[in-house]
């Protein structure tokens, strides 16, 4: 009868069995050739092994810690050893309202569809390096820039492969970093300074998306920016804007305990609930307004104060994601010449930069991050941020931290 091996990282495989075929056949050994893996094209040669833990996403409220084999790198590819992976916003939408990113049916760069697992922001050392692989060997400390992308299409010949028309993601559209081991391209490996633990370079992915944002807005020294929302991203475009040199930057966050924690790094707040964010940008810049708004929220209060607190001929960039459509008050925009911006995450000089700027120590984790095990991963790492108690988890893959 047949049996079908399925939440392989990197490979699902379907073996017919019968008394014959199995005198010949290599399913019951401990490794076996993959006939398709997390690294689409790179790696048609990469094995499996038994035996390592995994989060794997089935669907809407179906995420499953189990133990799965481990993956073997193969040509172009590396086998990284997961030292922390973080839940990202995107993960928290998958699980309670999914699949959204995550394919159904095959997709078209990395083959890969439901059921998988999850996690994009990771970071770890090589054990194992394909053949093909330059530049790095085992026992590097990595972070992992985990766009796929065509290399065929307009915004990929122009440089822009963030905004690849068929962009893919590891730990969305293949299987990620929230196991024990992954294997990933070599392309999308990012080398770590001594000075910058893994736990920081589990957050390098989140606040590239942050620095992306904060670098389209295009402002510095003597230049006054607000953000709206202090989660995640707010925080990171908070330590990028600071980064940059900007002058004068201000949180806008309705939450106490997230103007609390943002205010413990060193930030200025707002309470929108308590003060008129337009009206006080206005008079903080002497009627100019800001030189960039930040929506890092997703809704709407906080678009029609963005719209309404930046200056003339200057943008507010949206890096939000929007569940729902929203009212836009177009107006704000035609009345000065100002406009909105969309960010999509990151290109590898973002990730440098953020890699660069934790170096120099401007990122610092304190009262933000919390760090659980794996097998904590549904009730204290999806859970507790579905719920408020916590703002940014990081996963280790291999304990119960």
């Amino acid at each position: 009868m047949p049996i079908t091996l399925t939440t392989l990282v990197g490979v699902h495989v379907g073996a017919e069995r019968d008394g014959a075929e199995m005198k010949t056949s290599r399913t019951r050994t401990r490794e076996r050739d993959a006939t398709r893996c997390n690294s689409f094209v790179l790696c048609s040669m990469s094995r499996i092994s038994l035996g390592m833990k995994a989060a794997v996403y089935h669907g809407p409220h179906k995420l499953e810690i189990t133990d799965i084999p481990e993956p073997y790198p193969g040509p172009g590819t590396v086998k990284v050893k997961v030292g922390f992976n973080g839940i990202c916003g995107t993960d928290l939408h998958e699980y309670y309202a999914g699949p959204i990113f995550v394919p159904t049916e095959p997709h078209p760069l990395t083959g890969r569809e439901l059921p998988l697992t999850i996690g994009h922001e990771f970071a770890g050392t090589i054990t194992d390096v394909g053949p093909g692989v330059t530049g790095f060997a085992p026992g590097d400390r990595v972070a992992i820039e985990p766009i796929y992308h065509c290399h065929q299409c307009a915004p990929c010949q122009a440089g822009t492969y963030n905004v690849c028309q068929q962009i893919g993601f590891h730990g969305l559209m293949a299987d990620g970093g929230m196991a024990e081991y992954t294997v990933v391209p070599a392309h999308m490996l990012h080398r770590l300074p001594d000075t910058v633990s893994l736990e920081l370079g589990a957050l390098v992915e989140p606040m590239a998306v942050a620095y992306h944002a904060a670098a389209l807005g295009d402002v510095g020294p003597g230049d006054t920016a607000v953000v709206f929302g202090a989660g995640p991203i707010g925080i990171g475009l908070w330590f990028a804007l600071c980064g940059m040199g900007v002058g004068s930057i201000y949180i806008v966050e309705p939450s106490p305990t997230r103007r609390t924690a943002i205010e413990r790094l060193g930030a200025e707040t707002l309470d929108p609930t308590r003060i008129d964010v337009p009206a006080f940008i206005t008079d903080v810049t002497a009627g100019r307004g800001a030189d960039a708004a930040f929506d890092a929220a997703g809704v709407a209060a906080a678009i029609e104060g963005a719209t309404a607190s930046v200056g003339a001929r200057r943008p507010t960039i949206s890096v939000a994601i929007y569940e729902q459509p929203l009212p836009v008050p177009l107006l704000n925009l035609v009345m000065n010449e100002s406009r909105i911006q969309g960010s999509l995450c990151y290109t590898s000089d973002d990730f440098d930069a953020v890699i660069a700027l934790m170096a120099r120590g401007v990122y610092d984790t304190t009262g933000w991050v919390t760090t659980i095990g794996i097998d904590d991963v549904i009730d204290e790492g999806f859970g507790a941020l579905h719920a408020g108690r916590k703002m940014k988890v990081l996963v280790d893959p291999s304990g119960n931290t």
